[in-house]
């Protein structure tokens, strides 16, 4: 089992601060303190290994329902054919052997957060000291009128990657000469901000060589996206973006938001009674936090998970913490990336929290690769830090930024990163 030196750690992740209570306190001389956490996702995986990294005498205790991963980085590079289901996906095996993680594979019923308890849905119970919460997301299904978890069998919003990709794919695979398909861009805040656009890159590089009369719609509830700049030159470049013969066409409909799916003319319908049909429906509809979350009282009215920056403690049970898509962690967006950030931070928290130690005051950051192509990417970085009071988060001026320009030489750098960064957060998180 490894272990890391926590002065080494603290160096790469974090310094200062100031000591937080919350939970009653405990001595981890005499008791070997228990952290559960909840979610096997990068955020979940990462906050369990860096644990067991800062302290080899914790109980850590990971609950996940599946015994594998399907990452949703990389998911949409299936559209173009140049990865699988089976490359996307990850175990805890690494986790179980190498870090002594116990892995439970059940469903949570609820969190009994009265008694610090962890009800399963095959009846069995587990207690915590702390709890790390990275439920991931669910879908606002009254969004749009028609659409649902079972009619997202047959229009797939393939927003947890897995069954719901290849569905897609087939679809768009077999979808006739000349068809369109419609992509239904969620509001903001959502997983992936760049997802829904490059996927729509990944399905033009498809339908360039197959299916060259299709055609690709998104219907956008915002009125500008992630990297847009950028993914209109690669679009320009690559698809005919802007012209009569343009493989995407991008439709901002902020004041008039598609609010009806009629199922059996696959058409959906704007506030104003705009029409669109389609052969291929790919429906991403607003989220929130996962069910779990809201029903142990964690969700604020917009269905997210209000946190103390310094702490990811949940505003609501200091003895719970909470990272990845469900938490608030704005303005870092939410994704892969920000997820095992915060986990990292998050773990430092628990750590000093149990051996009542001083705060470490703790630093983000994010970045998210996306292909307009299979040799051509682009990028964002963002770097974060807490304010000087210490109460919310900001971006570090100067930090980060995107891509300089869509020129060839660096797009093809970029796709060569966007697929080193995955491998590199795969084994991060999960190795």
């Amino acid at each position: 089992m490894v272990v890391m030196d926590r002065r080494h750690f603290l160096k790469f992740s974090a310094a200062g601060g100031a000591l937080l209570t919350g939970c009653a306190p405990f001595q981890v001389k005499d008791t070997k303190a228990h952290v559960v956490v909840i979610g096997g996702g990068f955020g979940g995986a990462t906050a369990a290994k860096t644990l067991r990294l800062l302290d080899a005498n914790l109980k850590i205790t990971l609950i996940e329902p599946k015994t594998q991963y399907v990452t949703c980085p990389g998911s949409n590079w299936l559209f173009a054919g140049i990865t699988n289901l089976t490359q996307l996906s990850v175990d805890y095996r690494t986790l179980q052997v190498q870090y002594d993680i116990d892995l439970v594979t059940q469903s949570v019923a609820t969190i009994e957060r009265n008694i610090r308890q962890i009800r399963l849905t095959n009846g069995d119970s587990i207690g915590y000291d702390r709890l790390i919460l990275s439920p991931g997301i669910t879908f606002k299904w009254d969004a749009i009128a028609g659409y649902s978890a079972e009619i997202a069998a047959i229009f797939p919003h393939a927003w947890q990657a897995g069954l719901q990709t290849r569905i897609l794919a087939q679809q768009l695979q077999a979808m006739p000469q000349g068809g369109v398909v419609l992509i239904v861009a969620p509001p903001d805040p959502y997983r992936c901000p760049p997802g829904p656009y490059e996927r729509a890159s990944m399905m033009a590089c498809w339908i360039k060589q197959h299916n060259p009369r299709a055609k690709i719609l998104i219907l956008d509830s915002k009125r500008s996206f992630s990297k847009q700049r950028l993914f209109e030159a690669g679009w320009r470049a690559n698809y005919g973006y802007g012209t009569a013969n343009s493989l995407i066409e991008w439709h901002s409909l902020a004041d008039n938001s598609i609010n009806e799916l009629h199922k059996a003319s696959k058409t959906v319908i704007s506030e104003f009674g705009d029409r669109f049909t389609g052969d291929v429906l790919n429906i991403i509809p607003a989220q929130m936090a996962a069910n779990l979350a809201m029903h142990a009282g964690l969700t604020n009215p917009h269905g997210w998970c209000d946190i103390n920056p310094l702490t990811s403690q949940s505003v609501e049970d200091d003895c719970i913490h909470v990272i990845g898509d469900a938490a608030q962690f704005t303005p870092m967006p939410k994704s892969a990336f920000a997820a095992n950030s915060q986990a990292k931070a998050c773990a430092m928290a628990v750590f000093n929290l149990i051996h009542q130690q001083p705060m470490s005051e703790p630093h983000w950051i994010n970045t998210c690769y996306s292909l307009i192509a299979p040799e051509q990417g682009i990028s964002v970085v963002g770097v974060y830090r807490l304010d000087d009071e210490k109460r919310r988060i900001i971006a570090v001026e100067g930090a980060g930024g995107v891509s300089h320009a869509f020129e060839e030489q660096i797009s093809r750098s970029e796709a060569g990163y966007a697929r080193s960064v995955y491998q590199n957060l795969i084994k991060n998180s999960f190795g």
